[in-house]
């Protein structure tokens, strides 16, 4: 027998030795990342069934009337849901409409017009506004803004739109500086640079040769930026709007400062108002009953759910765009 049969064995067990380790480890591998995901939906399903379970007292004494009742009196223990739910999604959505043409319009900027020496500087000024804690955002807001909205832009507007059907009273009432406008320019600051870095980072994705090859057929920067960035980039920026949006849904700290706390709706914009995350951080400490208590909850449950259905919207629109564009 050779030296080489002789060692051919060896060699053949090293092998095998090497294989069962490698397989060994990617079980592992595998049963952690296995593990990490169930454990995310073990928590997600936890958390669902404490605030269903915390808030049963009130859905089984106000019933469907919880969602669609204005009042909300500790005194009487007579509570709803709708004054909270109104300022969530009011102050959400407007500073989704400020916050998201404004990101897309820097992340443009940053990435096609801003001068290479300056794009870093800017863009870490862009970041560094998300490092902000939210109540300093609150403290600005109530001492800064509101001041200047009160004395300077509420009156100047409600001057200009008075008197005009729709817009009168959209824009009417005394100038409080507070109010459901203040809080939803303080959500659109705070939601910016989210939108801001992640579009910046998904325009960055794409292609140099698309866009060199859309300039070289004589398309300007508005005409490259429209039919090349951003249908090549529409599910990140999808993405960063949605993350944006979360974080403005949530937001307890800098609305509390700015929007009023009065539970009552109003179609003015200057009205005071208040959301489900400032309702329950100024009432939840304070809270004397169980049934007040279980409607705090509740309203923790329907933001939760407010999320999860967003979410699950935006999910199903990012679906739906990648079946178009594979088609």
């Amino acid at each position: 027998m050779s030296a080489a049969q002789e060692a051919l064995p060896a060699v053949r067990g090293s092998r095998d030795a090497t294989v069962r380790r490698f397989a060994l480890t990617d079980s592992i591998f595998h049963g952690l990342t296995r593990a990490a995901a169930i454990l995310v939906l073990v928590l997600l399903g936890g958390v669902a069934i404490s605030l269903f379970a915390g808030s049963w007292q009130a859905l089984s004494t106000f019933g469907f009337s919880f969602l669609t009742t204005e009042s909300w009196n500790p005194v009487t223990e007579k509570f709803g849901a709708l004054a909270p739910i109104y300022g969530t999604i009011v102050t959400s959505a407007i500073a989704i409409l400020i916050a998201v043409p404004l990101g897309i319009g820097i992340a443009i900027f940053l990435t096609e017009l801003c001068p290479r020496p300056l794009r870093r500087p800017i863009g870490m000024a862009v970041e560094l506004l998300a490092g902000i804690p939210s109540i300093i955002y609150g403290i600005w807001g109530l001492f800064v803004l509101a001041p200047f909205l009160q004395t300077t832009v509420q009156p100047f507007i409600i001057s200009v739109f008075h008197g005009i059907p729709g817009l009168s009273s959209l824009f009417a009432g005394p100038p409080y500086g507070i109010g459901l406008l203040t809080s939803s320019l303080i959500l659109a600051i705070m939601v910016l640079p989210f939108i801001t870095s992640i579009t910046k980072d998904v325009f960055d994705t794409v292609p140099p040769v698309l866009k060199e090859s859309a300039y070289g057929i004589g398309c300007t920067t508005w005409e490259v930026t429209r039919r090349v960035v951003i249908p090549y980039t529409r599910i990140g920026i999808m993405g960063g709007v949605m993350l944006g949006l979360g974080r403005a849904l949530g937001e307890t700290m800098a609305v509390t400062f700015v929007i009023g706390n009065a539970h009552r709706i109003s179609t003015s914009l200057f009205a005071p108002a208040t959301t489900i995350s400032a309702t329950i951080a100024n009432e939840f400490t304070e809270a004397v009953g169980d049934l007040y208590t279980s409607s705090l909850v509740a309203l923790g449950l329907i933001l939760f759910v407010i999320t999860f259905l967003i979410l699950a919207i935006a999910r199903y629109m990012l679906m739906r765009i990648d079946a178009r564009t594979g088609a």
